[in-house]
């Protein structure tokens, strides 16, 4: 039933050829991004200031504005944390962060905890004990990859409301081995060495602590340093008194609230949940504290699908404020007077977000966002107003000013040009791929420009491909896919059962089965496009990077039969390769699923290889190694499998910079070589 449908959308899409001819094509530096096109971006929405103003970052300036909800008008703003305290920490100094009362700014030096007081200038040093190994503070790696996030530059301290006390976190990485990044600069070459627990090794002890403001003694959380045990991002109680810990089993299969004393370090018990397969330590948004000092909500996927409750302080479940097989996002806001919640939801389809209200009670629930798009809010302070940022992929953004009841009170930006309809281009679809197996995969399909069902189209597969991380979304995709749509290059993403689109519940089946549900969908969905009368069965290329990069070079072996190129940046190649947290959530260690850990590694089927692979990957890669790519290449070398390398010197997880340039034409050429069957204009290669 799918595959008639998307025929008879492609026949529409022929007929219309002749009056798109007479259309102007979108340009090199249009597609490309160095001439304005068929959009005008609109500024971020970064957030509001107060009720009456929002917050716009200026693309052109990178400064952000305060603008009049009604009218217009804008004025400069500084966030408060960047606001100058009259204070200077010295170069070396990380993470410098102002108490809420602005009175102190703590910061790390050398792997300590210290603070200046704001109307003296005077030190404070809270820890003394920092070495090489011992971080106080300043998160080890491990724990900025993949628990605390990136987002944090390695912070782990924070104030409490009231601004007397500060909580932090010790890492002890003695016992996590070291691994040697090399670079290659100057005549002898230099080594970093970070402290990386793979599968399997031992990780960091942690210990969290509570100091006073003003110094003093450092008062420890009643947890025992040499378990092997994970603690989540922390939470403080509204009123100070109380700091919520999250602690979790070296499993991953229990998650449990301690409700922490700051002055004694003692802990209560208040939640308890375990699952079969894992638990996820969220990076920010379980937990909200309700300022009656009574409540909080709480953000779970136990039940498989992500929803939030209400619980007492004690820990006593009131009742869940959602339900249902949907799946909830953010919580925006809460309204303690009215007793209801604003928040995100993937509900109306599992591809686009909408905004909600609904009672604590779990009643009246409603929708306040409109029409099938995905919209991206920010709410005022209060909850009277929001800014949605709105698309899909036959609509470029656009933005309004709407109340709490779903109101549109206000257009402020559209960011289609006033000549959109003068130029051709190609169009996007979303579509479903039925997996066979009662699964219909989310698909976005971008046709070439001047589509025509009678020829045959090479096609590029783009994902990403992690567990509970789809990419198929119904939102504009702006003009990068329109040079190749004017090549002649269908361009296609689509999501397998275990990205989120299906809740936990789908994303549940990759335990101690990394690869396997991926592969088995990605390889469905490229076998039905193959089967379309217009794609060219021999010229089907998969690319993605990290996660999206061991797909690709999965691909090409486990999944050669279906594959004819792939383009693959910093690939994990075997899992034993790649950090314990992360790892061993989804795999459990490699001493305890040997099996499931060989057949996930791109190595056990190197020897089916066949088409041709480009691998790319940054000599300095601090996340996944480039060990990866070699251990795989010397398998490849040994099978005498002829492959594609590039390498980036002093390239991390990604590359840029001068480098954008060459790794640009490099896709480009493969393109060109590979699918068009032509060389790449010179213009292009610049």
């Amino acid at each position: 039933m799918k595959k008639i449908l998307l025929l008879s959308l492609a026949s529409a899409l022929c007929f219309a050829t002749p009056a798109a001819a007479q259309l102007k094509k979108l340009s090199q530096e249009q597609t490309f991004g160095k001439e304005l096109s068929i959009t005008n971006p609109l500024n971020p929405v970064t957030g509001w200031s107060d009720d009456e103003h929002y917050l716009e970052r200026d693309m052109n300036t990178r400064s952000v504005q305060a603008v009049n909800i009604k009218t217009g008008a804008k004025t400069a703003f500084t966030p408060p944390a960047e606001r100058d305290l009259g204070i200077k920490v010295k170069e070396n100094d990380k993470n410098a962060t102002p108490s809420p009362d602005g009175k102190y700014v703590a910061f790390t030096r050398d792997n300590d905890l210290y603070a200046v007081e704001v109307a003296t200038g005077k030190e404070i040093r809270y820890t003394t004990d920092a070495t090489d190994v011992i971080y106080n503070g300043y998160a080890s790696w491990v724990y900025f990859e993949e628990i605390l996030g990136r987002a944090t530059r390695y912070k782990a301290f924070w104030w409490s409301p009231d601004s007397k006390k500060l909580a932090f976190m010790r890492f002890d990485d003695t016992k996590v081995p070291m691994f040697p990044i090399n670079g290659s600069t100057g005549q002898h070459g230099y080594t970093e060495k970070t402290r990386y627990p793979k599968a399997g090794d031992p990780n960091p002890e942690v210990k969290v602590g509570f100091v006073a403001a003003e110094g003093g003694e450092v008062i420890w959380a009643d947890f025992d340093q040499k378990a092997d045990q994970y603690f989540g991002t922390p939470y403080w109680s509204f009123d100070s008194s109380s700091m919520m810990v999250q602690w979790m089993d070296r499993g991953q299969e229990n998650l449990k609230f301690y409700a922490v004393s700051p002055v004694s370090g003692a802990k209560k018990e208040i939640y308890d949940e375990k699952q079969s397969s894992w638990i996820d330590l969220a990076f920010d948004g379980r937990i909200e504290y309700l300022k009656d000092n009574k409540h909080y909500i709480l953000k779970s996927d136990k039940t498989g699908w992500a929803h939030f409750y209400l619980y007492t302080l004690g820990g006593k479940l009131i009742n869940p404020i959602t339900t249902g097989k949907w799946q909830v996002t953010d919580l925006l806001h809460v309204d303690e007077k009215k007793k209801v919640i604003y928040f995100g939801a993937r509900k109306e389809a599992s591809t686009r977000t909408d905004l909600y209200s609904v009672g604590f009670n779990g009643k009246n629930l409603k929708r306040l966002t409109f029409g099938d798009y995905t919209h991206q809010v920010a709410m005022s302070p209060s909850g009277k107003h929001f800014i949605t940022t709105y698309s899909n992929v036959n609509t470029p953004h656009k933005r309004a000013l709407m109340d709490a009841n779903g109101k549109v009170l206000k257009e402020l930006g559209d960011s289609k040009s006033a000549d959109f309809n003068n130029y051709a281009f190609g169009k996007t679809e979303m579509i479903t791929i039925p997996s066979g197996d009662g699964y219909d995969l989310p698909a976005s399909l971008t046709y070439p420009t001047d589509f025509d069902k009678t020829k045959k189209y090479p096609v590029v597969f783009s994902i990403y491909g992690g567990p509970d991380a789809g990419t198929v979304t119904n939102t504009w995709k702006g003009t990068a896919n329109q040079w190749w749509a004017n090549e002649g290059i269908i361009q296609v993403a689509v999501d397998h059962r275990a990205s989120g689109q299906f809740g936990k519940e789908g994303v549940a089946l990759m335990h101690r089965n990394l690869g396997k549900w991926e592969m088995q969908d990605y390889m469905t969905a490229g076998r039905w496009l193959k089967a379309l009368p217009y794609v060219d069965p021999g010229k089907l290329l998969i690319t993605g990077h990290s996660y999206g990069g061991y797909m690709s070079c999965l691909a090409l072996t486990y999944g050669a039969d279906v594959f004819d190129f792939g383009y693959a940046g910093a690939p994990v190649t075997s899992w034993e390769l790649y950090d314990s947290h992360y790892t061993e959530r989804f795999m459990d260690t490699p001493q305890e699923n040997p099996e499931g850990y060989k057949n996930a590694s791109v190595l056990t089927h190197a020897g089916n290889y066949k088409g041709l692979l480009r691998i790319m990957h940054g000599d300095m890669d601090d996340n996944v190694h480039m060990q990866n790519t070699i251990q795989l290449v010397d398998r490849l070398q040994n099978l005498n499998k002829h492959f594609e390398l590039m390498i980036y010197p002093g390239g991390r997880h990604g590359w840029g910079g001068v480098k954008s340039a060459h790794d640009r034409a490099q896709r480009i050429r493969f393109y060109y070589e590979n699918l068009l069957n032509k060389p790449a204009p010179a213009a292009l290669l610049k």
